[in-house]
């Protein structure tokens, strides 16, 4: 038997398993990364949907305010507040934390609540100055009233203004307003396309600053970074 030579072929597939169990696993977590990002993108790809200012709920006779709050003064000279159409048409389903007392004092810009969906949230501040009456307590039930009643049964606080006729120059009323939630509309969308850029580059989703429409809640499954950015961008009250 001299001059024979015997290759142990097992021995050599089963190197060859190992590389293609090192290639699988080396191959699994960037696939699961690749499919998170598509599934990402076919969300935002749903975006274009509902949303329009024609659809926006704009009523007469309330003030609007720069942090998308507003105010309803009642003959009884007790200010009713709560959050405009277009916050929670883009929030979708929050649930509010009243963080004021009743008969606590406040000052406009004070922080008066807290809105969460999704574990992520937003930060409310008062669109006006004085002593807080009451609290809307259905909402700790019934938060969908948020949504679906905001300028009604949604309110939030009751509010006995302080400086009523030195605060009213700033906010928005009437025509004023319609075209002021036009522009924020505007603005959410181009806020949108700078911003998926940032968190998921190479989205495609730029055709938003064309006026494509939104679907409602389209910030909600969007990430935590993306809602501190709202925050700054739209929730800020403004002279």
């Amino acid at each position: 038997m001299d001059g024979f030579s015997y290759n142990n072929i097992f021995d050599t597939k089963g190197i060859e398993y190992l590389v293609i169990i090192a290639f699988l696993l080396l191959l699994i977590p960037f696939w699961l990364l690749l499919n998170r990002k598509l599934k990402f993108r076919e969300h935002f790809s749903r975006m274009l949907g509902a949303l329009t200012s024609n659809v926006l709920r704009i009523p007469q006779g309330i003030f609007y305010s720069s942090n998308h709050t507003w105010t309803f003064m009642e003959k009884s000279g007790i200010a009713r507040i709560g959050l405009d159409d277009l916050l929670v048409h883009i929030t979708g389903g929050v649930k509010i934390h009243h963080l004021r007392n009743e008969e606590e004092m406040v000052r406009k810009g004070d922080l008066i609540a807290k809105i969460e969906g999704n574990g992520k949230s937003l930060l409310i501040y008062s669109p006006v100055s004085g002593k807080i009456l009451k609290q809307n307590t259905e909402l700790n039930t019934n938060a969908e009233l948020l949504t679906s009643d905001p300028y009604g049964k949604g309110w939030i606080y009751n509010i006995k203004p302080s400086d009523w006729i030195g605060e009213i120059p700033s906010f928005y009323l009437s025509s004023d307003a319609t075209s002021w939630q036009k522009r924020e509309l505007d603005r959410y969308r181009d806020f949108l396309a700078t911003n998926i850029s940032r968190y998921l580059p190479g989205s495609p989703l730029t055709v938003l600053q064309d006026g494509g429409e939104l679907i409602n809640g389209s910030l909600s499954e969007l990430p935590e970074g993306m809602w501190n950015d709202f925050q700054k961008e739209f929730m800020e009250l403004r002279e």
